[in-house]
């Protein structure tokens, strides 16, 4: 069927470049060259990624003093913007303005 459609047909049918029977893409040169890019940068990563910097006992826990640090400061910060404490005694404290029956 697909043999009859090329022979029979002039094109290929709808949009050329999606769907079942799409016209295949070619490959470039400079395509070529952004995949060959890509894969070096690709392998120099993993060359990188394959030598840490740290033994894994130095790696272990090395960063809980700055982060402890951190926390804290956040949470100074937080604290800082917070409003005062009110009693309920001063957020009431306008109805007393009209207290009329108290005072006879």
């Amino acid at each position: 069927m697909f043999l009859t459609n090329i022979l029979l047909r002039k094109g290929i049918p709808g949009r050329q470049w999606i769907g079942k029977y799409r016209r295949p893409r070619v490959v470039t040169w400079t395509m070529k060259q952004a995949m060959i890019k890509r894969l070096e940068i690709e392998a120099e990563t993993e060359y990188w990624i394959s030598r840490p910097y740290m033994t894994k006992d130095q790696e272990f826990r090395h960063a809980a003093e700055r982060r402890h640090r951190e926390f804290e400061e956040l949470k100074a910060r937080q604290r800082a913007n917070f409003p005062e404490h009110k009693y309920l005694q001063e957020h009431l404290n306008h109805l007393n303005v009209t207290k009329k029956w108290s005072q006879s």
